[in-house]
């Protein structure tokens, strides 16, 4: 650009520095207006009318000075053109309504109300000379709240709620049809606005459209003081938003108001991290914020490239406070297209200007980051916060079948695809053709993580209970069980198994346990034994053996005890002649006897599942001794062959709570087996399946909704109901 060309712009830009002591940062400021995308010139200098003093829309039936104009209409009024404003302006509807008035209590005043394309203006009466009361400007910020059963249960009236800038109405109307027409209407007009621009919006696009001149660049930044870095407070957002308070949404309970007051809240911790002690809780606040607010988002990234940009002393501590919030919030949040355009421009030109500097090494950290960050779910804690301040990565430990564990380094962006790949890498497990996953969990239960899941969430979410939560790496689904040397880690992955496994996930000793196998009890025995030798080598009465829960299927246990019990209950019992009819008679057969009865009940089956888990324990110990002398590979090996048998090995189960087919068969609790050639439906104990699919017969299949799995063939169609429609897709 031609230095006299450029003098020009500058003279063009001379209305942005009527706003040089930050755009807000005097109230009385106020005066002057936000521009509309609409009224922009067509060229790329702007006239000194792109901060002007506003005037009113209307001013037929109003004051004739500017001072007397409510404050409303003197405060965001987009600029019309130049020719006279019309008296008869367009009245979109009209109408008499309460209006909600706050003095020293809440009461209703009835005006007559008048919608125009310009804004909702409310009346004495519905005279023609009538003086108006009160004016409310529409602009694409503005927004209304439709009425509500909750108002009008609480007042007799429905209620719709108007937000401007300044001021809001609180309408009632005795009429649901009546609040929902008045509600359409501003919401038409509202939407009919163009969209209102800041300076700090406008100065971005000119930021952009030059930044391939750094002369023009540096004298946009010189000669406008709101895109540098301040110490003084901040009294309106750099970006727009809607007026709407955010009591009416779920974040109400946190004590939320509205998102321009947000903004600035925003930017007051941001100048109090330059003299906090500790800048973990201030960073962790304002994150969480912006999780919960996520229009104020882009507001923090401008805020944070306004306080890093033109600063005094940019290498001291105080001032790498603000780098170290901007490297949080490029690990947890991306910003829109525009702009994370605009915070990579202002990277570079900070690289550009501090080489070999601190400021230059978040740069770069931050740069990478934007790259490869997806979306935080979880606000990342304390110890990441700190990790990532100091531009470290985290340390994962993943646990995998054998009681072994990997330490890996992650960043906040890392995900469980990434952390599976890794671990393969690590184990030599490049060429299985098996499938591997990560699961979460601790003694109790656990559940496969999805790939695309981001590792820092699960690392920060509360765990689920007190026990120990952890990551593991472990077989998802079997497709070659045949060719696996027995030598392999993945051999041991096949036979290990963790008591914690839920029971659709097939690992073969975790099948034989959660009673997956249709075995009968001395087989159970036997691979318990089996168990025991791979575990502890030769029996020996000084080693601790594993809990029966570890070994054998604890159902059926609890189904020998409770026919036990059953058995004995069923036993006639012999009451004196005429004591029953005498007791129902006399009200003495109650809810307490019958309460009384059942814990007996419950008394005597505690006592019989005691025994019969002692009886199991001392027939699979027996059964051990009898192993003596074999190598843990031949016994792992004897077991895999029992557990093979089962027509179903190999596959990866879902429980399904529903089944039917387009032929009229259906049926309730069954297992649905995805294997490496077929698909079968099982009934739950069953060796043999209902129904087997091959893949080359399925024509389609997917989640119809949340919870229904279909599968078409030619000319069948299986539908399944169950909770884990997600990982069912996964798994094919």
């Amino acid at each position: 650009m031609p230095l006299q060309g450029f003098c020009s712009f500058l003279c063009c830009r001379h209305g942005f520095t009527l706003l040089g002591w930050e755009y807000g940062e005097k109230e009385e400021e106020e005066s002057f207006e936000l521009r509309s995308k609409d009224d922009r010139p067509t060229c790329n200098v702007r006239g000194p009318l792109d901060i002007a003093l506003t005037q009113p829309v209307r001013i037929a039936n109003g004051p004739s000075s500017l001072s007397e104009i409510p404050e409303e209409m003197r405060s965001l009024i987009i600029e019309k053109s130049k020719g006279a404003i019309e008296e008869d302006a367009e009245i979109v509807v009209k109408g008499w309504l309460y209006r909600e008035v706050h003095g020293g209590w809440v009461k209703m005043r009835r005006h007559w109300f008048v919608l125009t394309p310009d804004s909702l203006d409310f009346y004495t009466s519905n005279e023609k000379n009538a003086r108006r009361l009160g004016s409310l400007v529409l602009t694409s910020l503005c927004s209304v709240i439709w009425p509500d059963k909750q108002s009008y249960k609480e007042t007799g009236s429905w209620s719709i709620m108007v937000y401007g800038r300044k001021h809001s109405y609180r309408l009632y109307t005795k009429h649901f049809n009546e609040a929902v027409h008045w509600a359409c209407a501003i919401q038409k007009v509202i939407d009919s606005k163009p969209p209102v621009e800041t300076p700090t919006q406008l100065l971005i696009r000119d930021i952009q459209e030059n930044k391939f001149n750094a002369e023009a660049v540096e004298q946009i930044y010189k000669h406008n003081p709101i895109l540098k870095h301040t110490q003084s407070p901040l009294y309106a957002s750099l970006l727009p938003f809607s007026y709407c308070s955010l009591e009416h949404t779920c974040h109400s309970a946190k004590g939320y108001t509205t998102l321009c007051d947000e903004a600035v809240k925003i930017f007051n911790s941001l100048q109090q991290l330059e003299s906090a002690q500790d800048p973990v809780p201030l960073i962790q606040g304002v994150l969480q914020t912006c999780l919960d607010l996520q229009p104020l988002r882009d507001e923090v990234y401008c805020q944070l490239v306004k306080q890093t940009s033109g600063v005094p002393s940019p290498d001291t501590p105080a001032q790498l406070r603000y780098w170290q919030l901007l490297t949080c919030m490029s690990c947890t949040f991306l910003p829109s297209l525009s702009v994370l355009k605009h915070v990579h421009f202002h990277l570079k030109r900070v690289q550009s200007q501090y080489r070999e500097t601190e400021m230059d090494n978040y740069v770069a950290f931050i740069s990478e980051s934007l790259g490869k960050t997806k979306g935080r779910l979880c606000v990342p804690s304390w110890e990441e916060i700190r990790v990532l301040i100091n531009r470290q990565e985290m340390i994962c430990t993943v646990h995998y079948p054998g009681r072994g564990s990997c330490k890996l380094p992650i960043r906040s962006y890392t995900t469980a695809d990434e952390v599976v790949k890794k671990m393969k890498e690590r184990l030599g497990l490049q060429l299985s053709r098996n499938t591997f996953a990560l699961f979460e969990g601790n003694t109790y239960k656990e559940r496969a993580v999805g790939g695309s899941t981001i590792i820092a969430d699960i690392l920060t979410r509360e765990p689920e209970s007190e026990h120990q939560w952890k990551l593991c790496f472990k077989l998802y689904c079997f497709l070659d069980t045949d060719s696996i040397p027995k030598d392999s880690i993945e051999f041991m992955f096949l036979f290990e198994q963790s008591k914690s496994l839920p029971h659709w996930i097939l690992q073969s000793h975790a099948m034989v346990i959660q009673g997956h196998l249709p075995a009968s009890e001395e087989e159970l025995q036997l691979l318990a034994a089996l168990r025991l030798q791979s575990l502890n080598g030769d029996f020996n009465t000084h080693t601790p053996t594993s809990h029966l829960e570890e070994l054998f299927p604890g159902r059926v246990i609890e189904a020998k005890a409770l026919a036990a019990v059953k058995t004995v209950s069923a036993k006639p019992v012999r009451f004196p002649a005429g004591f029953l009819t005498g007791a129902l008679h006399a009200g003495l057969w109650n809810h307490a006897a019958v309460h009384k009865l059942k814990a007996e009940e419950c008394f005597r089956f505690q006592g019989r599942l005691k025994e019969e888990r002692a009886s199991m324990m001392a027939s699979i110990v027996e059964r051990w001794k009898t192993l003596q002398g074999q190598a843990r590979e031949d016994v792992m090996e004897a077991y895999l062959s029992v557990v093979k048998q089962w027509p179903g090995f190999g596959s990866t189960l879902y429980e399904i709570d529903f089944y039917f087919s387009s032929t009229g068969s259906f049926s309730q609790w069954l297992w649905l087996g995805v294997a490496a050639t077929s698909v079968s439906l099982y009934r739950q104990g069953d060796p043999e399946p209902l129904e087997s699919i091959r893949y080359g017969l399925i024509s389609s299949y997917g989640a119809s909704d949340t919870t229904t799995f279909k599968i078409t063939t030619g000319d069948q169609e299986f539908i399944f109901e169950t909770s884990k429609v997600s990982d069912k897709n996964k798994a094919f």
